[in-house]
């Protein structure tokens, strides 16, 4: 039997201290080449609305310890502009609803093993990878955060800042007053913390080490005129790269890898982060960002594997400014995190079982 597993039963058997080792552990198993990934691809077609495309985007992956995986998303996109300036909203079916699935497979038999919705998987690979930065690059003893956004995004760091850091405070702004407040109130009760809900995107700056720009705006967000010496920066969204008086201001980037190659296509290697191909390119709005940015800061970077071997230091002094990105290693992360889950539902009884025979077929493919 295949499993269904829905948010709920990613709830119950995944936790954010769990992600950021198996993370830690698919990235190390990439390195050895145990593991293999893709960037994501999108495909990207102009619909009948005008300020809308369609977008279909994979990342798929998986490693010698059993398992592949190919996360899958079908979303509606409009860019918008509000007062928090232009966002990328999405959805699928209608506002408010979404499709993201993980389809797990084994690699011994070929099988579908469990198909699996991606939303609170998403949210906190994201979470575990900013703390993996955080976790060797930030300062040892930084207990401040600043935060720009207050959605899931953010909720998600602020627990996995607390498994790597003692954060002892924490200042959030979001340019929705209601927003910022109830997320501050929920902080404080969840995490027995500081928080500080701010009126100004300006303020979240002052005594941070670490900032953290988690929204869903369409153009970058931090203000690196404003970071203080010592900061780490973390970047969700914007992009995907930060300002760039920040790039201009950082000492020292954490890489945590790139895709290889195509097996004996050694000329194809890239390291952006995604590549998209479209219908009617001229209908896609927000069409310049055919690529992800690469390597940002080639010459400041070092990678996760020679700083958690200890063959290269991270930060290199207190007063740094950091930042560390994923790169283009999507696809390695969801084996891990769907079988883990998929493992752990078996042993809890979790899950609705579909027949594994209603997906196979005695017609060779």
């Amino acid at each position: 039997m295949a499993l269904i597993l829905g948010n709920d039963d990613v709830a119950r058997t995944l936790t954010m201290r769990d992600t950021i080792s198996l993370l830690e552990s698919s990235y190390a198993d990439l390195a050895l080449r145990e593991a293999v990934c893709r960037p994501r691809i999108d495909i990207r077609i102009p619909t009948a609305n005008p300020n809308r495309h369609y977008q279909w985007g994979t990342m798929e992956g998986g490693s010698t310890r059993g398992y592949f995986a190919i996360r899958m998303k079908s979303d509606v996109i409009e860019e918008r502009e509000g007062p928090g300036g232009r966002t990328q909203e999405k959805f699928c079916g209608k506002p408010g609803l979404f499709c993201g699935l993980v389809l797990l497979t084994s690699i011994e038999t070929g099988e579908p093993l469990a198909l699996i919705n991606d939303g609170l998987m998403q949210h906190m690979r994201v979470g575990a990878d900013g703390a993996i930065g955080v976790k060797h690059m930030a300062r040892e003893d930084a207990t401040v955060v600043g935060m720009l956004g207050s959605g899931g995004m953010a909720r998600s760091h602020v627990e996995s800042f607390l498994c790597v850091r003692p954060i002892e405070r924490l200042r959030v702004f979001s340019p929705t007053p209601a927003n910022r407040e109830r997320f501050a109130a929920e902080m404080r009760e969840r995490h027995g913390i500081a928080v500080e809900a701010c009126g100004s995107a300006s303020e979240i700056y002052r005594g941070a080490h670490i900032v953290a720009a988690l929204t869903d705006s369409a153009a970058p967000v931090l203000e690196g005129a404003r970071l203080e010496p010592g900061t780490h920066i973390v970047n969700v969204g914007g992009g995907g790269v930060p300002d760039a008086a920040s790039l201009a201001r950082i000492d020292r980037c954490l890489r945590f890898g790139s895709a290889p190659a195509p097996t004996d296509r050694d000329d194809l290697a890239l390291d952006d982060e995604y590549l998209a191909w479209s219908a009617r390119p001229d209908r896609i709005r927000g069409r310049g960002r055919k690529r992800g940015h690469g390597r940002a800061l080639p010459g400041k970077t070092v990678s996760l594997q020679d700083v958690a071997s200890g063959a290269e230091r991270g930060r290199l002094s207190g007063s740094d400014i950091t930042w560390s990105e994923r790169g283009n290693l999507q696809g390695v992360q969801f084996f891990a995190l769907a079988a883990h889950v998929y493992e752990r539902a078996c042993a809890l009884g979790l899950g609705r079982e579909l027949p594994t025979e209603w997906l196979l077929q005695d017609i060779r493919d």
